[in-house]
């Protein structure tokens, strides 16, 4: 296990510091410069947008509103990556990779823009009246004209958010569990709390995505509020110490020391690699979820999901860093959730670790709602078949259980690999696509200065028709 453990961290090394992490930074830079700094000067209008709620279906129910795809792209963005996550990036690239990830947050939510804003011109109609599905899939296939590529992408987002990441969520909820109630661990453990999370997923997930965005519209707020809370009282208490957490987080990022020793560069491939993970934007994730909405002009889910990133890392990620740095933490050893659990105890005292033991599995348990909705979207993709859907559900199962039970290093390191694939199939295609959601954001802006709520009429001169199913095609 430790071989191959070691094999993997070598090929993450070569693959995310030598193609990825440029690519993202390339792509970012490019995309907010075409759209004019979007993720700057509209973050009012992203507020605006994301209150707006969704029109009746046929069936007389209400159809997923922009907010409802906010939760369910939260759901699966704000999860163990915010907790867990933070804290690794802390532990093996010191407290430097914050300030990339707050950077990478910043150009990266351009990335968000683009791919959710091409989801929803690209969406498809679902089975259920006044709901959709899309994704990077299906602007491949559809804007494209590569459905091999959305094969390509499709069955690896099944593999990384379906499998993989619910692993590392089932994982996390293990190891913040076994840290709280250390009194009653044994081997029995495990895989009682395996069987658990097996027993309330499988009751959601046999639902629909209605049943989905409700849920999801419950569990974010409430746990990313109990979360915040936390963290608000852990900055309230160490106030006077803010001031050298600022400095250790700015000189990571830049001092001569990390430079000299190498660490600056393990600094940014970590902010980077763990606030992709966290906020997943260019992933590719998040536009499965904005797909789902049904909203007046698809410019109105790239503003949405952008914001989804900002709240993701420049909010809740940043709680989690201000409670480990604040502890003035030993950095000596690699440390996951418990390096945060470890905060909280010395600052607020035991009943705060205990606190974080159900804050990380509401956090990872809407993780793995969100997590088997993208895998579910991608199934479709790939076929109507109902039995696959149902074996795919299954083995969602089989997942959850299987992480609860594994290594933590093991699994970390391979959703580090399927996150970089999958990254990788989803802006090789948004690149060229990207000028199509520029021509859909200066049609929005032209109407937003007309002083109109924004309606869009699809037109041949802004995407080919033939992909584009689910707007109305204006006859001139």
């Amino acid at each position: 296990m430790d071989t191959l453990n070691s094999v993997i961290v070598d090929i993450n090394n070569v693959f995310w510091d030598w193609l990825l992490i440029p690519l993202v930074i390339v792509t970012g830079v490019y995309f907010t410069a075409r759209s004019g700094i979007v993720q700057l000067r509209f973050v009012p209008e992203m507020f605006r947008v994301v209150a707006e709620k969704g029109t009746p279906a046929a069936d007389g129910k209400r159809s997923v509103s922009a907010f409802g795809a906010f939760s369910i792209s939260a759901a699966a963005r704000v999860g163990t990556g915010n907790i867990a996550g933070v804290a690794t990036a802390i532990s093996v690239g010191g407290p430097g990779a914050v300030f990339w990830m707050w950077a990478m947050a910043t150009l990266g939510a351009s990335s968000a823009f683009v791919e959710s804003t091409l989801a929803q011109l690209y969406k498809r109609p679902e089975h259920e009246p006044g709901t959709f599905r899309g994704g990077p899939a299906y602007y491949m296939q559809h804007g494209l004209g590569r459905r091999w590529q959305g094969l390509i992408f499709a069955v690896v987002i099944t593999v990384t958010f379906g499998f993989v990441f619910n692993a590392v969520q089932a994982n996390t909820i293990v190891a913040t569990s076994r840290a709280s109630l250390a009194a009653i661990d044994g081997d029995w453990f495990a895989p009682l709390v395996g069987l658990a999370l097996v027993g309330l997923l499988g009751l959601v997930i046999f639902g629909g995505v209605r049943r989905i965005s409700r849920i999801t519209e419950v569990l974010v707020p409430v746990m990313a509020m109990v979360y915040l809370l936390l963290g608000i009282a852990v900055v309230a208490l160490n106030l006077d110490d803010l001031p050298r957490v600022f400095a250790d987080i700015v000189g990571g990022a830049f001092g001569l020391r990390e430079v000299v020793g190498g660490g600056i560069g393990m600094a940014i491939t970590q902010g980077i690699r763990r606030g992709m993970f966290s906020n997943e934007a260019g992933l590719g994730s998040s536009p499965n979820a904005a797909a789902a909405a049904d909203v007046s002009h698809p410019v109105k889910q790239g503003l949405v999901q952008s914001l989804g990133v900002y709240f993701d890392t420049l909010l809740v990620c940043s709680i989690t860093a201000f409670i480990i740095l604040t502890s003035d933490p030993d950095l000596s050893e690699r440390h996951s959730a418990d390096l945060t659990q470890t905060a909280l105890h010395t600052t607020l005292g035991s009943w705060a670790g205990h606190v974080l033991t159900a804050v990380v599995f509401m956090l990872a348990f809407s993780s793995m709602i969100g997590n088997f909705y993208y895998g579910r979207a991608n199934i479709e993709f790939i076929t109507d078949h109902p039995r696959l859907l149902t074996v795919f559900r299954v083995l969602v199962l089989v997942a959850v259980f299987g992480g609860a039970l594994g290594s933590v290093a093991l699994i970390w390191n391979l959703a580090d690999v399927f996150m970089g694939v999958m990254a990788l199939v989803n802006l090789t295609a948004i690149l060229p696509l990207g000028a199509v959601a520029f021509r859909l954001l200066a049609d929005y802006r032209a109407q937003r200065r007309a002083g109109k709520d924004p309606v869009y009429v699809h037109r041949a001169e802004i995407a080919d028709p033939a992909g584009v199913a689910c707007w109305q095609t204006r006859r001139d």
